[in-house]
C-alpha cells in the first residue's frame, strides 16, 4: 500500500460524507470545536512539560554548592535529560505514528510527574540523575507526538487551511516558551518560597497532573481501528528531500546548542560573572533566551522560511558576540540583551528547520521524523555545552567563550546558506 494511502487510510474519518443535513452540519461543527479545544489543551500540557525540562536551571548553583561540585558535572547532570530524550526520541517518538497521539501524550505527563516525585523525593547527586533522565523520556515522548498532534488538531478544525503556518507556529512556541518559563517559575520559587530544591517540582507535578486529566478528552486524530498489521515506518522523507531533512537538522541542532549553554551554565556565570546570588536573576536570564526566542516566532513566523532564516543567523551570531563581550564588560544589562539577541536567532532558525522538517516527512510518517529531527536537535542542547564546560577547565573562559562563539555562528551560516540554496533549485 503507497505512503499517501496508508496516510489517508490512518486519518481520524471526518463527520461522514453524503448529503449535509442540519444534524451532518451539527456534528461536523461540535467535531471542529471539540478538535480546537483539543488544540489549546495540547498546546498548554506541551508547554508546561517542556517548562518542567527546565526548571532546574536557576537551582544549579544551589545544587553546586550544597554538593561542592564543579561546572562539568553540573553540565553532565543537566545533559542527562538529552541522553534520556535522545532514547525517547529515537526509540519511541514514532509510536503515536501506529497507536494515536493522545496514547503517547497521556504517558509522557505520567513520566513527568514521576520525574519530579525523584526530584523533590530524593534530592541527592542519583536522585537528580534519575530524575533528569526520566524528563528526558517525558520530553522525547512529548515533543515529536505534541508537534504531530497540533497538526491534526488544526486540520481537523479547519480543513479549509491545509497550508496554515498556525500550527508550527503553536508548537515552536509552546516548546520554546515552556522552556522559557520553566527557569522563571523555578526562580521566583526558590528566591522567594521555602525549600527551593523541592517546591518547584511539585507545583509542577500537580500543573501537568491536572493537563493529563484534560488531555484525556481531546479526540484522538489517528484512527487506530485501521492497525491491523499496516505498519507505518519509523522514519520516511518524501522523494529527494533526503539533503532538506539533514541541513534542517544541523540547523536545529546549532540553534539548541546556544539554548543548552544558557539552560546549563548561564546561572553559574551570572554568580561567577557578576557575582549575584540572587536565584531569580539567574532564571530570569535564561527565561529572556527562550522567550525572546518564542516571541521572535510569534512576531515574525508569518515570513517565509527563507527570511526566517535569514533574520535568525543575522541575529544568533549577533547575540553570541554580546555574550563574549559581556564576559569581558559584565554587566548585566549586557547579558540580559546578550541572551535576548541568541535567544531570538535561535528560536527563528529552529521555527525554520521545523517547518522545512515537516515538508521533508511522509505524511504516515511525520512523528518518527519529527523525532529524528529532535534527537539531533537535542543533542546540540546538551553535547556543545558538555564540550565548552570541560575546555574551561582547562583553558580561560572569556577566549574559550570566543571560539564556542565563533563556531556555532560559522556552522548555523553554512546550514542556512545550504537550505536556502536547495530551496532555490526546489523553486525552479
Amino acid at each position: 500500500m503507497s505512503s499517501a494511502t496508508h496516510a489517508a487510510r490512518r486519518r481520524t474519518p471526518a463527520s461522514g460524507s453524503g448529503p449535509r443535513t442540519p444534524r451532518h452540519r451539527a456534528r461536523s461543527r461540535q467535531g471542529r470545536a471539540s478538535h480546537v479545544s483539543g488544540f489549546r489543551i495540547v498546546a498548554a500540557a506541551f508547554a508546561s512539560l517542556m517548562a518542567f525540562g527546565t526548571v532546574p536551571t536557576p537551582l544549579w548553583p544551589l545544587y553546586q554548592q550544597r554538593d561542592h561540585f564543579g561546572a562539568p558535572t553540573v553540565t553532565i547532570a543537566y545533559a542527562v535529560m538529552v541522553v534520556g530524550a535522545a532514547f525517547s526520541f529515537r526509540s519511541l517518538g514514532h509510536l503515536s505514528d501506529r497507536i494515536g497521539r493522545r496514547r503517547v501524550i497521556v504517558p509522557a505527563l505520567l513520566v513527568a510527574i514521576a520525574a519530579a516525585a525523584v526530584l523533590a523525593a530524593w534530592p541527592a547527586l542519583p536522585g537528580l540523575i534519575v530524575g533528569r533522565f526520566l524528563t528526558g523520556v517525558a520530553v522525547g515522548l512529548m515533543a515529536s507526538t505534541a508537534t504531530a498532534y497540533l497538526t491534526d488538531l488544526h486540520h481537523a478544525a479547519h480543513p479549509d487551511r491545509p497550508h496554515s503556518p498556525v500550527p508550527a507556529l503553536v508548537s515552536t512556541a509552546a516548546n520554546l516558551g515552556g522552556l522559557a518559563m520553566g527557569p522563571l517559575l523555578a526562580g521566583a520559587a526558590a528566591q522567594w518560597l521555602p525549600t527551593p530544591l523541592v517546591t518547584s517540582y511539585v507545583v509542577f507535578a500537580a500543573v501537568m497532573a491536572a493537563f493529563l486529566v484534560l488531555v484525556l478528552s481531546s479526540p484522538e486524530t489517528v484512527d487506530v481501528t485501521l492497525f491491523d498489521g499496516d505498519r507505518p515506518v519509523r522514519f520516511a522523507l518524501r522523494p529527494g528531500h533526503g539533503a532538506a531533512f539533514g541541513v534542517a537538522s544541523s540547523i536545529g541542532f546549532f540553534a539548541f546548542a546556544v539554548m543548552g549553554l544558557f539552560s546549563s551554565l548561564g546561572a553559574i556565570i551570572v554568580r561567577g560573572q557578576l557575582g549575584i546570588s540572587s536565584s531569580f536573576i539567574a532564571g530570569l536570564t535564561t527565561f529572556i533566551a527562550f522567550a525572546a526566542s518564542a516571541l521572535a516566532q510569534l512576531a515574525l513566523g508569518r515570513l517565509t522560511q527563507s527570511r526566517l532564516l535569514a533574520v535568525g543567523v543575522l541575529l544568533f551570531p549577533a547575540g553570541l558576540a554580546l555574550t563574549a563581550l559581556s564576559l569581558y564588560d559584565p554587566k548585566l544589562w549586557l547579558v540580559v540583551t546578550a541572551a535576548g539577541l541568541a535567544g531570538a536567532g535561535a528560536g527563528l532558525l529552529f521555527k525554520g528547520a521545523v517547518s522545512q522538517t515537516v515538508a521533508t516527512a511522509d505524511p504516515a510518517s511525520r512523528a518518527g521524523v519529527l523525532a529524528v529531527f529532535f534527537v539531533i536537535a537535542y543533542l546540540g542542547l546538551g553535547l556543545p555545552s558538555i564540550a565548552f564546560s570541560l575546555v574551561i577547565q582547562h583553558a580561560a573562559l572569556r577566549p574559550s567563550m570566543i571560539g564556542f562563539a565563533s563556531a556555532l555562528s560559522l556552522g548555523a551560516a553554512v546550514a542556512v546558506a545550504l537550505a536556502r540554496r536547495g530551496a532555490i533549485r526546489t523553486a525552479r
